[in-house]
């Protein structure tokens, strides 16, 4: 368990620590999807789309990536329509139903309370279809926050990777917090973690190189030819 201690590096170091078994076996299931023909496919709503393009098409990420998500769940797209959409049943399971996820696939679900219908459901659809359900989630968020589904992320994942994120994510001032949360911070650090891990196992799978450094476009190209037909968001 990682206590919050007032240094976020701290804060960072503890949670990939508390996580290195975790993070293993979602690098392992990542390559196994990746030797399969499958996909990771990303879920998040709210600010947890944060993490979702942390995933998705951005330099060193792999290129196998394609994200489940709607407008909908875009705070952009109305702050207030984008909560009300992450709690109304049904959407997470439309989404995920009209995906195509296949048992070869890896889907990693970003939800820090986990209690949603939408990040719970699409890992419903995910475990009902074979996937492996990778779940970035707070344990002790879980547990705090009010159930609005039968179950929670955390008991749907096959992989739970806790972020340790205090219940409400505020984390500053540490007697009474109202600001500074880390539940992107902890995500992108781990989802990080999990890329150097796929690495060491897989060094050649396709990834993206930075479109701002010479030479590059023509590898993004060549990567763009494998999976523009495959991946709808490309």
């Amino acid at each position: 368990m990682v206590v919050m201690t007032h240094d976020l590096a701290e804060y960072v170091r503890s949670t990939i620590e508390l996580n290195t078994e975790s993070c293993e076996a979602a690098a392992a299931a990542i390559v196994s999807t990746a030797r399969s023909g499958g996909l990771v496919r990303p879920a998040g709503a709210g600010h947890s789309l944060a993490a979702v393009l942390e995933t998705f098409f951005r330099a060193g990420g792999l290129a196998f990536v394609d994200p489940l998500w709607s407008t909908e769940i875009l705070p952009f797209a109305g702050a207030r329509r984008a909560t009300a959409a992450e709690r109304r049943p049904g959407l997470g399971r439309e989404i995920a139903e009209a995906a195509g996820i296949t048992a070869d696939d890896t889907i990693a679900v970003f939800s820090n309370s986990g209690v949603n219908p939408y990040p719970v459901e699409i890992a419903e659809v995910a475990k009902a279809r074979g996937a492996t359900v990778i779940g970035f989630t707070s344990l002790a968020s879980n547990a705090a926050a009010p159930r609005r589904s039968d179950a929670s992320l955390a008991e749907l994942s096959d992989i739970v990777i806790d972020t340790a994120v205090p219940p409400g994510d505020a984390t500053w001032p540490p007697e009474a917090p109202v600001t500074c949360p880390v539940s992107s911070l902890a995500t992108t650090a781990l989802w990080a973690t999990v890329l150097r891990r796929v690495y060491d196992l897989e060094p050649d799978l396709p990834r993206w190189r930075s479109a701002n450094m010479p030479g590059n476009d023509g590898h993004n190209d060549e990567v763009l030819a494998q999976f523009d037909t495959r991946i709808s968001a490309l």
